[in-house]
């Protein structure tokens, strides 16, 4: 007996309701990208393994899926090389191209490519799967899709302001209340490193102070310790993890915290400047809050980091991040060239749209009437119909086989088919069609007129 077949771990197959719930997603993020002046781009799912190794960092680099090279790849590799099992020394002569693991990468390998093309500032969006060699769990996948938009070119936070608007807008469209958008500054994270004396191991700390929420104060505590910290380091950040109140308070327990670092107090300077333009503009459902242990573990962050809250009581991961980059060009040969961008995460949210019953029941509407197919002479009437609802925007079928009534009847059922339409010898002989309503049973006789009013 042949084995049944498989998918790998980390991905899915999508039936033609769960495609509808994710398009639904995947469209209203595309509005409010293009009501804020974004425009589209598209990159190759694959990137030679140079453009995306080592702008991640380590953690990062461990999860890029590597494309093993076409034909007799291992006559590249020398025996000792081989036996010396050492990954370093062996991937690059096997493997010179990768999956993309996120798209701001090769966005910005986009910008450097294209740059004589783009005029800056340059607003994208790109819409596209990404892949992770990740441990699979809940709203964690090996293979998923995220939707970004970027600005290169610009040093302004008022760009950044218009990301907390366009995250809001967003997830007001979606009918997604009470979602919290969380903000840092790396700017403030490198002060602190420079407080408590760890500046030449900031992404250590920044990568273990990252992990707060999931593993907790002492295991981040234990793995600062790992990295070489100090115990009188780690002391001084004790005023982090019991940091509490409202964005001022906080700001202003910052300023005593990192009063020495001009670096420091340049952060909390950009932070208050995003605050209080937010707090003119307003926001329909999303909150603003600081969170000074956020760190998001992406080398590339300079300025300001985002990362996006479910509502509470749903258990949930981020459902969106991003943050400023000053010169992420700079390692394609373009430096001096600032950008800021955030992602959403399609397949967390749409998790929470589901958990929360949030999707439009409309959303999911397929096939609208069913034509029984009773024979050749019948279909050809029938397909002549159906043609015409077509023509009127209305989802129409004819079923393809003469078979049994109750096959075709329970096919409707199946699908969820409202309607469906009878043409038989009377039916071509009077002009009329037999239109019944399967959810009540209840049959009438209509000229197509009254059809396609019945149908509209």
């Amino acid at each position: 007996m042949a084995q049944k077949p498989s998918i790998p771990k980390g991905t899915r197959d999508f039936n033609a309701e769960e495609v509808a719930k994710r398009s639904y997603i995947m469209e209203t993020i595309k509005e409010q990208f293009q009501l804020y002046g974004f425009e589209p781009i598209e990159t190759p799912s694959f990137e030679n393994s140079e453009t995306l190794m080592g702008k991640y960092g380590d953690e990062g680099d461990r999860l890029i899926f590597k494309i093993l090279n076409s034909g007799e790849y291992l006559n590249k590799i020398s025996e000792d090389d081989y036996n010396s099992k050492i990954e370093s020394l062996i991937t690059p002569k096997i493997s010179e191209k990768a999956l993309r693991y996120d798209l701001t990468v090769p966005f910005a390998r986009y910008v450097v490519q294209h740059q004589n093309d783009i005029e800056f500032p340059f607003k994208r969006y790109q819409m596209q799967p990404v892949w992770r060699a990740d441990r699979p769990q809940k709203g964690r996948f090996r293979e998923f899709y995220q939707c970004d938009a970027d600005v290169v070119g610009s040093k302004s936070l008022f760009q950044e302001v218009e990301f907390v608007q366009l995250y809001d807008a967003v997830f007001s469209a979606l009918k997604l209340d009470g979602v919290t958008i969380k903000i840092n500054n790396r700017k403030i994270l490198s002060g602190i490193a420079e407080v408590i004396g760890a500046q030449d191991k900031l992404i250590d700390f920044t990568v273990a102070l990252d992990k707060l929420d999931k593993i907790g104060e002492e295991k981040v505590k234990d793995e600062m310790r790992s990295k070489g910290i100090s115990e009188e380091g780690i002391s001084k950040l004790q005023p982090l993890f019991t940091l509490q109140g409202g964005f001022g308070n906080q700001v202003e327990s910052l300023k005593s915290i990192l009063s020495s670092s001009e670096i420091g107090l340049k952060g909390i300077e950009e932070l208050e400047f995003i605050n209080k333009a937010i707090s003119n503009l307003e926001l329909k459902t999303a909150a603003l809050q600081l969170d000074v242990t956020l760190a998001r573990g992406l080398n590339y962050y300079t300025g300001a980091i985002f990362e996006v809250s479910a509502p509470q009581g749903v258990k949930m991961g981020s459902i969106g991040g991003g943050g400023r980059y000053d010169d992420l060009t700079s390692i394609f040969g373009k430096p001096d060239t600032s950008g800021v961008g955030v992602s959403f995460g399609l397949d967390r949210i749409y998790l929470v749209l589901e958990e929360l019953n949030l999707f439009p029941e409309t959303i999911t509407d397929g096939t609208k009437v069913l034509f029984i197919n009773f024979g050749k002479k019948e279909a050809m009437a029938c397909l002549q119909a159906v043609t015409q609802l077509r023509q009127q925007g209305i989802k129409a079928e004819l079923y393809p086989d003469a078979a049994k009534m109750k096959k075709q009847m329970t096919y409707a059922n199946k699908r969820n088919i409202p309607y469906v339409v009878l043409v038989g010898e009377e039916e071509l002989s009077s002009g009329n069609y037999t239109f019944k309503q399967m959810a009540s049973g209840e049959q009438s006789k209509l000229n197509f007129k009254a059809l396609l009013e019945a149908l509209i």
